[in-house]
């Protein structure tokens, strides 16, 4: 794990204190007036001045870069700059690098995990767009351990399997939706988890949440169970039920059925139980819809 900010102190500011040293030294500062400009030791200026210090090459071949060497150089040695503007002059460019430019190229570089996410990323964005899929990711985790960590959970897998899902705010399609690739499947009484959550790997469940989304549901996490007329009546005791027609495409299904639903005040948090009993060749399912993965699974696991 390398930060940002690790890039900006260990690649960029060494860089372009080097190279403001050169051009203050160009413009006939001592040593000592360099140190004081810039803040640093006049054994860092002698480091700068004989090439003690690597730069990095990028960094030094960027037009802005330079014009900003120029600028803060000229600045100070005209005495139009005072070292705390010259802080701000830099640490404005540091900001505009770090927004999907150079510095965030060099973090990618320094993390690949990064450009792996296939997001717009704000490093410094409370609602950046790869902090929420992690935020969706890390739901789906904690809803996989509270049911695998279930004692008879397995027991609820219908044949088909299981999967537990969540999608993100503005979710439209399934690649919006992280869950488990492939599907969990009983084994020998234990539930197994075949690998990762990740976006877009699920057709069913997902398609059974985006649909109820679209019909006005606010719910952002499912979990499909085995069918049971009993667990159907138990989960009725507690939340909105929904039955849907298995013989037409599920969507659609789903959709109509959950918009035809005289849903109570209280369901506001999204929490909705959708079932269908089943057709031939169709096996009958129970969905679980609430706020969030961990949420739908915790609901689960108060029936097990």
């Amino acid at each position: 794990m390398r930060f940002i900010e690790e890039v900006v102190v260990d690649e960029f500011l060494p860089t372009v204190r080097s190279m403001l040293a050169e051009d203050l030294r160009e413009r006939g500062f001592t040593q000592l007036e360099v140190a004081d400009a810039l803040g640093i030791s006049q054994s860092a200026v002698s480091k700068y001045a004989h090439g003690e210090v690597a730069r990095h090459e990028r960094v030094v071949a960027d037009d802005r870069v330079r014009d900003l060497v120029d600028r803060v150089g000229e600045g100070l040695a005209a005495g139009d700059l005072t070292p705390v503007g010259a802080l701000v002059e830099i640490e404005v460019l540091i900001r505009r690098l770090e927004e999907g430019d150079l510095l965030a190229d060099l973090h990618e570089e320094a993390m690949p995990a990064l450009s792996d996410a296939d997001v717009e990323f704000s490093v410094h964005d409370p609602d950046s767009g790869l902090r929420e899929r992690e935020r969706v990711l890390g739901s789906v985790r904690r809803g996989l351990r509270t049911l695998t960590n279930a004692s008879g959970f397995a027991g609820l897998i219908p044949n088909v399997g299981a999967n537990v899902v969540e999608c993100l705010d503005d979710a439209t399609t399934v690649d919006d939706v992280a869950a488990v690739p492939g599907r969990l499947v009983d084994v020998k009484g234990q539930a197994m988890v075949p690998g990762e959550p990740e976006f877009g790997v699920s057709e069913h469940v997902a398609s059974v949440l985006l649909a109820a989304r679209e019909a006005g549901s606010t719910a952002r996490g499912a979990v499909n169970l085995r069918y049971d007329p009993e667990t159907v009546e138990t989960l009725a005791d507690s939340y909105p039920t929904v039955e849907f027609d298995p013989e037409r495409p599920t969507h659609e299904a789903v959709r109509e059925a959950v918009a035809a639903a005289d849903l109570p005040a209280d369901s506001d948090d999204g929490t909705l139980v959708c079932y269908q009993t089943g057709a031939v060749g169709i096996e009958p399912i129970i969905y679980v819809l609430a706020p969030t993965a961990s949420e739908a699974a915790a609901i689960v696991r108060k029936i097990v």
